[in-house]
């Protein structure tokens, strides 16, 4: 099942122009860098959507609350966070 998960940018980490940015992405006290290409007009503060390390859409503090208060209940909230960081460590 493809999923995206709710977190707040908290920091721009790395820019090489306009469009292509790394961040700092936070979820629920978990950070990550993450890809902005899809969304080039994040920016700190804004809460952002995101699947496989990028970030797909920019949406509201209380839709992301909802999304994630949603994926907490159901147990997908650990699980697509772990398939992640195993992710990561392959690369």
């Amino acid at each position: 099942m493809c999923l995206a998960i709710p977190g707040k940018v908290i920091e721009i980490t790395n820019q090489l122009d306009e469009v292509f940015r790394l961040a700092k992405v936070d979820f629920d006290g978990i950070k990550k860098e993450i890809n902005l290409y899809m969304v080039p007009e994040a920016k700190i503060g804004d809460y952002v959507m995101v699947h496989v390390g990028v970030a797909i859409s920019i949406i509201d503090e209380e839709e992301a609350s909802e999304t994630m208060n949603f994926l907490k209940q159901m147990g997908e909230y650990d699980a697509e966070l772990e398939e992640q960081e195993e992710k990561e460590k392959k690369k």
